[in-house]
């Protein structure tokens, strides 16, 4: 019996943002979702603006697995996961314990294929970038979403996901964010004009 993927089914119950008031409860397959498809779009940014060559469909496989280890784990919310060196290590353990955890309920045969989406290969190092720009635009989507639903609980992390993203130097991610992100504050209505 393969329990890989009913597993990763869970993610619908893992909610995020545990420590912050949400008007709207946001879970982890909804995220995996939203940093998937955001990926996409920054690899494909990246091969028509920047020249790049980018495995766009890869990037996005890689959103989509990115949190998986956190149906075992739960959302570790970022001021605990990043309180210390020491946290962080224990933290990297149990995600890579959890990793090994996922990836044992696979029969061998299909393993070999899901290990690159769990263990980063250094082939894949500038795709887990553009993920990692990918979750954080994720994260600042989130954050306008909140305050625009009347929210002013997500202010001090919009504005410090901006800055984190903005620091990474990722060229993408600046695009979106010039191009792309200013949508999100529009309307159904005005969206569909």
């Amino acid at each position: 019996m393969i329990k890989f993927f009913a597993m990763i089914s869970r993610m619908k119950y893992i909610n995020r943002w545990s420590l912050m008031r949400n008007e709207h409860s946001e879970n982890l397959c909804e995220h995996s979702f939203d940093v998937a498809s955001i990926s996409h779009a920054l690899a494909v940014i990246g091969n028509r603006r920047f020249g790049k060559n980018y495995n766009a469909e890869r990037c996005a496989a890689l959103g989509l697995y990115h949190d998986a280890p956190e149906t075992l784990t739960g959302d570790m919310p970022t001021p605990v996961k990043y309180y210390s060196d020491e946290v962080r290590n224990a933290y990297k353990s149990v995600e890579e314990y959890a990793c090994d955890s996922l990836l044992s309920m696979l029969p061998e045969d299909l393993r070999e294929d899901f290990v690159p989406l769990f263990v980063k290969q250094e082939g894949d190092l500038e795709l887990w970038k553009l993920v990692k720009a990918a979750d954080k635009i994720s994260a600042l989507i989130k954050c306008i979403e909140e305050r625009r639903s009347g929210s002013g609980e997500f202010d001090k992390a919009a504005e410090s996901t901006r800055n984190a993203l903005l620091e990474m130097g990722v060229p993408e991610a600046k695009v979106f964010i010039d191009e792309i992100l200013p949508a999100y504050d529009l309307t159904l209505d005005e969206l569909k004009s």
